[in-house]
């Protein structure tokens, strides 16, 4: 079983990474063919919304199908319930779907006043293709829950892969004569084909029935868990929409060095935290479903631990190289050396957001598999609140760098108090622990960050690429020797993985 889970955990880091790799690569065309302009700047500020659905839908079933699917399954009723989660998440995407087309054009000029008409027209019309694109992402997501439910990760990431691959096709052979538009219409194709790729899968026994009669009350119980869970998730999308329109007030091209900005340094985020996240997911709610307190308390420390682990020197060394990374991902076509510096200014002041959140991943597992997700619902809502303030006061102060830097902020008092609320719910966890495993990993990733300091300067004239690649590899060694000689715990733990005990 252990070995199962192992292999398991590793096609699931690797599909991840393809799936981020992609996501990264929609970024990519988008600043290479539209650069930082009106019409990037307004599909991103289009995007914002519908992606917040999309993820509303995506992780928040992930969440909350896959420990309800696995108590159903124990009492066999397994298929039972994922055809009501299925045929109720049809019905409620394709109103939301309905709603959200049909009110495009009152929201869009709501939010970002400052569009000119041509910026406004094109953020209204592709914000309308992406809402039709929730109502299949809303299934695919129920299906990809029940394979995480299976262990099955690698192909529940793999098939979304389909969907990023055919927004970044579309401006690639349509952008001459879509524009824009070109993206979003990929987004949709693909969001399609994602489906029917699961139905090929799954058309067997296993596949759910749109025609099955609705049980309104199993429908109504499993979105009770379900909306707490996903409006919590939602809660970073809702910030990025608030970031958004601030940015908006400063031009539609600072939206596009916003959203550059904080999908390049989510990278680490998406594939450590999420990653990670996931790994534990399935243990920690078998540990909650036996009544092993001892087990889940483990599990928490132990996620946190190795989240901090792998994103302490990862996110560090990540901001060493950030201008020599903006320039080689970016800097071609239509983004300007001057859209190069002005991403980078804004991905350092991003830095905070993203290890909260990464380290939230954990918390807020811990809370899902205890189905008590509604309780850092209210954090949520104070952090969202919050993030408002915190981006009035900071852009006053500071122009634009202050719509990161307000994520940042808020990002700590979120985890903190989830953190906190966690601890009171659990009965304590090692602090200890926690906090000498913590110091290691710090004083580990300080002496690699001053090594870098220090040979940066030798290697500052090689290419960018290769400037990356050396630096990256000089850090690696540097973290790997400190780290084995403190002997961590975590290092300990990794080590026995390797070696099969």
């Amino acid at each position: 079983m252990k070995r199962n889970l192992g292999i398991a955990s590793i096609l699931f880091l690797l599909a991840t990474l393809v799936l981020k790799v992609s996501g990264l690569g929609r970024d990519v065309v988008l600043a290479y063919y539209f650069g930082d302009g009106e019409a990037a700047g307004a599909f991103l500020a289009a995007f914002t919304i519908p992606n917040m659905l999309f993820l509303f839908f995506s992780i928040g079933m992930k969440n909350s199908f896959v420990p309800s699917y696995i108590e159903a399954e124990q009492q066999g009723q397994g298929r039972h319930h994922m055809n009501q989660v299925f045929t109720g998440t049809f019905w409620i995407s394709l109103l939301i779907t309905i709603l959200g087309a049909g009110t495009a054009g009152v929201v869009i000029p709501l939010l970002y006043p400052e569009f000119s008409p041509e910026t406004e027209q094109i953020a209204v019309i592709t914000t309308v293709i992406f809402f039709i694109s929730v109502l299949f992402v809303a299934l695919n997501s129920v299906l990809e829950a029940y394979f995480d439910s299976q262990k099955r990760f690698a192909l529940a990431v793999l098939t979304q892969v389909i969907v990023v691959a055919f927004s970044v096709l579309g401006p690639v052979f349509f952008a001459e004569e879509l524009g824009v538009y070109s993206m979003a219409y990929g987004y949709l194709i693909g969001a399609i084909l994602s489906l029917l790729v699961k139905v090929f899968l799954l058309w067997s026994r296993q596949f759910p029935r749109l025609k099955a009669r609705l049980d309104f009350k199993e429908v109504k119980d499993f979105y009770i868990v379900f909306v707490p869970v996903a409006l919590t998730v939602a809660v970073g999308q809702i910030n990025l929409t608030v970031d958004n329109v601030f940015a908006g007030y400063f031009g539609a091209g600072t939206i596009s060095y916003i959203n550059y900005a904080r999908h390049l340094v989510q990278f680490p985020q998406a594939m450590i935290g999420m990653t990670i996240g996931m790994i534990i997911f399935p243990l920690l709610s078998k540990a909650a479903a036996d009544g092993s307190q001892k087990l889940f308390k483990r599990g928490i420390e132990q996620g946190m631990n190795t989240m901090f682990f792998i994103l302490a020197p990862a996110l560090s060394g990540m901001m060493f190289l950030m201008p020599e990374i903006v320039e080689v991902l970016f800097e071609r076509g239509q983004f300007s050396g001057e859209a190069s510096e002005a991403t980078t200014y804004v991905a350092y002041y991003y830095a905070g957001s993203v290890f909260f959140f990464s380290l939230h991943n954990v918390i807020n597992k811990g809370f899902y598999s205890l189905k008590k997700g509604h309780l850092i619902l209210v954090i949520g809502g104070v952090a969202i609140v919050l993030n408002a303030v915190f981006n009035y006061v900071f852009t006053q102060w500071m122009g634009y760098l202050g719509i990161p830097l307000a994520s940042s902020v808020m990002g700590g008092v979120y985890v903190g108090g989830s953190f906190l609320l966690l601890l009171r719910l659990i009965g304590g966890l090692n602090l200890k622990f926690i906090a000498v495993e913590y110091g290691k990993i710090l004083v580990a990733t300080g002496a690699m960050v001053a090594g870098l300091l220090l040979l940066g300067p030798l290697f500052s004239s090689w290419a960018p690429l290769l400037f990356i690649v050396v630096i990256s590899l000089i850090g690696a060694i540097i973290y790997t020797v400190v780290i084995l000689a403190l002997r961590t715990h975590t290092t300990t733990v990794i080590i026995d993985k390797f070696r099969g005990r």
